[in-house]
């Protein structure tokens, strides 16, 4: 991402800070709280806004990109990137851990969440990196693992007049203590293109 800039973890604010919080030298490790999780009514009925996001200004025209490492053990641990506009309106996007696999994937919610997944078990141990990008009425998630190539995970609707924050996001539905350490965490230009290819995107 061109023009990037480290986003200090110190500047962002947290959403329900986790129980665990250590810097170990540039990178930020957390330890997640029981039963965290983001969920709005669909299909299960609770609503569930206890997950641990570290958040910062996403305003149009920018992208946030989010890199880090995690085990996946238990059913539905995950981590990645969330944006978020309020407690109603927000995508959290990532690798989570369900039919006993690594699967990449988003869930987009307005007032009610709408979750869409794929396979993804070459992506465990390694370095996951996913990028939330902002302009015009959209915001564009993409990923990769390692130094490979961007995936095209989600477009969806983001008004171009609403105030939104991102930043790196993990919760574990099932259990305490999913570690995630994150190694990056920057701002820069929004993608030139949707359908554009390589890592200028």
């Amino acid at each position: 991402m061109e023009g990037n800039r480290t986003i200090p973890w110190n500047v962002a604010h947290w959403l329900n800070r986790p129980p665990s919080v250590d810097i170990d030298g540039d990178d930020l490790i957390v330890s997640t709280a029981d039963r965290s999780d983001f969920w709005r009514r669909t299909s299960y009925g609770f609503i569930h806004d206890n997950g641990h996001a570290l958040l910062a200004a996403l305003p149009l025209g920018t992208a946030i990109e989010v890199t880090y490492e995690a085990d996946f053990e238990a059913l539905f641990d995950q981590a990645g990137i969330m944006v978020r506009v309020d407690e109603r309106t927000w995508v959290k996007a990532g690798v989570e851990f369900s039919d006993g696999v690594p699967q990449l994937g988003a869930v987009a919610t307005r007032e009610f969440s709408d979750w869409s997944l794929a396979p993804a078990p070459e992506w465990i141990r390694r370095p996951i990196t996913v990028r939330a990008s902002r302009s015009g009425d959209a915001l564009t998630i993409r990923a990769h693992k390692g130094d490979g190539q961007w995936q095209l995970v989600r477009v969806t609707p983001l008004a171009p007049d609403v105030v939104a924050n991102a930043g790196p996001f993990c919760c574990s539905p099932t259990r305490r203590g999913l570690v995630v350490r994150f190694t990056r965490f920057v701002r820069g230009a929004a993608d030139a293109s949707l359908h554009a290819e390589g890592p200028g995107v």
